[in-house]
This record gives C-alpha cells, structure tokens and sequence, in this order.
C-alpha cells in the first residue's frame, strides 16, 4: 500500500509490559525496538516481541489511531492483541523483509 502506515504493540511476553506506536515502516520500527538500537520504553522493560500491529492508508490516520488507543484501558489492547494474535506470536518474521 503505497503510503501505508501502521499503528504497532510491542510486548515483553505474554501479558506483560506493552508499547505502543505508529510508523511508516513497521519491519525498521520493529527491529529497532526488538534489538534494543534505541533507548527509551521499550528497551528499558524488554518490549521487543511484535504482537499486533494495524494498517492505515496515511501517516495521520495511524498517528489518530496511536493516540486514541493510548486512552484505551489495557484489557482493551489485550482483547486487540488476542484477537489478531491468540497465541501472541511474534510477528516479526512474517513483515520482515528478506
């Protein structure tokens, strides 16, 4: 999708810590936090397992979706996690490109 961008969560495992953001390039923003490349939340309490992630055709669009989630009570972004990822794979693989 030309123009894409995706609102993200991050987690440190299975119903632990959550981060969540919004970029234009979700396989560098997730690498970036899977491997620790930038400091701040994420790598100060481990969030470095993509476990959801959502597509929207702009950058503002995304951004939107990012703050209103924010105001979310968890179990909220659980029940989104859960419902895209029940297993709460990682999803790393499957948007990285090769």
């Amino acid at each position: 999708m030309i123009g894409a961008a995706y609102v993200y969560i991050m987690a440190s495992r299975r119903n632990g810590t959550l981060y969540l953001g919004s970029t234009v390039n979700l396989p560098k923003r997730a690498w970036e936090h899977r491997t620790g490349a930038v400091d701040g939340f994420s790598k100060r309490y481990g969030c470095h397992r993509l476990v959801w992630y959502e597509v929207h055709e702009s950058w503002e669009a995304a951004r939107q979706r990012e703050l209103q989630m924010k105001e979310w009570r968890r179990n909220w972004k659980l029940r989104e996690i859960e419902g895209l990822n029940p297993d709460w794979d990682d999803l790393y693989d499957r948007i990285a490109r090769p």
